[in-house]
C-alpha cells in the first residue's frame, strides 16, 4: 500500500481524484449558502441608508427654504434645485406635506421601506418613523418605537 502510494508521488500520475474534488465543491456550496442570507441583507441596509440619507437631505432643503421666507414652511412643498430625485416611486424622496409651522418629508428606498421625518408644528419637535419594522435598516418597533436615527 505504502509503496503503491509513493509510486503515485512519485510517478506521473498527478492531480486530485474525483471524491477529493466532489468534497471541495460540497464545502464551497455549504459556506455559500450559509453566507449568501447575510449578503442580502446588507444590501437592504444599503438601500435604506440611501433613503435615509435623502430625506435627511430635503429636510435640510425644507429648512433653507423657511429660513429664506421668515421661518414660513408653506411655501416649502416643492424646493428648487434639490439635486435629489424627487417623487413617490422607490428611491425617490418627496415633501408630503407642509403647514405655516410644520412638514412632513417621506423617501421611498428601494427595498420597499418608506423613512419619514415630520416637525410638528406646536411643539417644534421632529421625528423619524419608518414603516416596515424589523426589516433592512427600521428598527423594531419595541426596540424603537419605529424610529431611526
Amino acid at each position: 500500500m505504502l509503496r503503491k502510494l509513493s509510486q503515485r508521488i512519485n510517478g506521473e500520475e498527478k492531480g486530485f481524484t474525483l471524491i477529493e474534488l466532489l468534497v471541495v465543491i460540497l464545502i464551497i456550496g455549504i459556506l455559500a449558502a450559509i453566507a449568501l442570507p447575510a449578503f442580502l441583507g446588507q444590501q437592504k441596509k444599503g438601500q435604506d441608508a440611501d433613503a435615509k440619507s435623502n430625506a435627511r437631505n430635503m429636510v435640510s432643503q425644507v429648512e433653507s427654504c423657511a429660513a429664506d421666507n421668515g421661518g414660513d414652511y408653506s411655501n416649502c412643498a416643492a424646493p428648487a434645485n434639490t439635486g435629489l430625485d424627487v417623487g413617490a416611486n422607490p428611491g425617490q424622496v418627496k415633501v408630503d406635506s407642509v403647514s405655516a409651522t410644520g412638514y412632513a418629508v417621506t423617501a421611498a428606498s428601494k427595498s420597499t421601506n418608506t423613512f419619514t421625518i415630520t416637525k410638528d408644528g406646536t411643539t417644534g419637535v421632529s421625528t423619524r418613523t419608518c414603516a416596515t419594522h424589523g426589516q433592512g435598516g427600521c428598527k423594531n418597533a419595541a426596540d424603537a418605537q419605529g424610529n431611526w436615527w
